[in-house]
């Protein structure tokens, strides 16, 4: 099982940071620090594969990860995963952000947390693989942003609110709302109605 996936820069900045175990923050913190010394400190030609640090697990749990560019791409993983399972993963993972940004960088994965998240829910869930194969999880992300664009995006939600509220059919918008001791003038909302 998945234990929890890290993407940080070559500086130690998180950029995604995904658990599927309960940690405290500040235990998550120095998970990270940790994580990032061991992964950062290793020479570019050596295995992909090491013992997970003793903050995460120790010898129980591997950390796999690969390094592109400017970002490490970590998981820490239990021993019943496949360590190039895992491997095949973080690479399906990648390019998969590579083709629904368009040669994705860092700067995507700051700006657009939210579809990174919707990506990364579409191939794991609760440290469990759901899906490895590239094509359906793009055809998610395009039905996502299709269903988006459809509903106007965020920026529609409080032009929709109104409407719903000028829709609604009250037979009689209340004018004093009584609370025990409590009397409550309520002011005229005749431009809604």
């Amino acid at each position: 099982m998945i234990k929890s996936i890290l993407i940080f820069n070559n500086h130690g900045k998180p950029r995604l940071i995904r658990f599927y175990q309960f940690f405290p923050e500040d235990m998550q913190q120095q998970i990270i620090r940790e994580t990032f010394h061991l992964v950062s400190k290793r020479d570019d030609s050596v295995c992909n594969f090491l013992e997970g640090g003793s903050l995460i697990g120790g010898s129980d749990y591997k950390l796999i990860y690969r390094h592109y560019a400017t970002l490490y791409f970590v998981f820490c993983v239990d021993s019943c995963e496949s360590e190039l399972g895992i491997l095949d993963l973080i690479q399906v993972f990648v390019e998969t952000l590579d083709k629904c940004f368009e040669n994705v960088c860092e700067l995507d994965l700051i700006f657009h947390v939210d579809k990174v998240h919707y990506i990364l829910q579409q191939v794991v869930m609760g440290g469990m693989v759901l899906e490895t194969n590239m094509n359906e999880i793009v055809a998610q992300v395009e039905n996502q942003n299709r269903l988006e664009k459809s509903e106007g995006g965020l920026s529609a939600a409080p032009a929709r609110a109104v409407s719903a509220v000028k829709n609604m059919n009250l037979p009689e918008i209340p004018r004093n709302i009584n609370i025990g001791d409590i009397n409550i003038k309520v002011p005229n909302l005749s431009p809604f109605v």
